[in-house]
């Protein structure tokens, strides 16, 4: 609202923005966000189990099978015969597909006996396959 001369005459319109609806749309939004903001922070609270960062380290069953010169075949310290290690590898894999076989050779003992202990090894499904040595006796 302007101020003007007392003199009726001279009377010209004047462009001025209205504010009022623009102050209550906004008072109506502030009402409305006041109203809602507690609702949107309402949360469930349960109390979860706590738990320890210890990695669990497992490591895989192994069978240590020793050969010795003449070609016998010790199957953990046990003396075993070569027509039943079929069946013992099979039972291994039965129990844990990730059983390792350590193989310890007399370094006089043949190589077709440690290749016939690899070969029935692999058929039978054991494929993680280690050799024992000694470093000790190095050449």
């Amino acid at each position: 609202m302007s101020f003007g001369s007392f003199n009726s005459n001279q009377q010209q319109t004047k462009a001025e923005i209205n504010v009022v609806p623009l102050v209550d749309v906004m008072l109506v939004l502030l009402v409305i966000f006041i109203i809602t903001a507690p609702l949107l922070t309402h949360s469930v609270k349960i109390d979860l189990p706590k738990e320890s960062n210890i990695p669990v380290i497992t490591k895989p069953d192994h069978v240590e099978l020793a050969i010795k010169e003449d070609g016998s075949l010790y199957w953990n310290g046990e003396l075993v015969q070569k027509e039943s290690l079929p069946e013992r590898f099979a039972l291994e894999v039965k129990k844990n597909k990730d059983t390792e076989l350590h193989i310890k050779a007399d370094s006089t003992s043949q190589y077709k006996n440690v290749a016939h202990v690899m070969a029935v090894a692999a058929k039978t499904g054991l494929t993680k396959i280690g050799f024992v040595t000694d470093p000790s006796q190095t050449p």
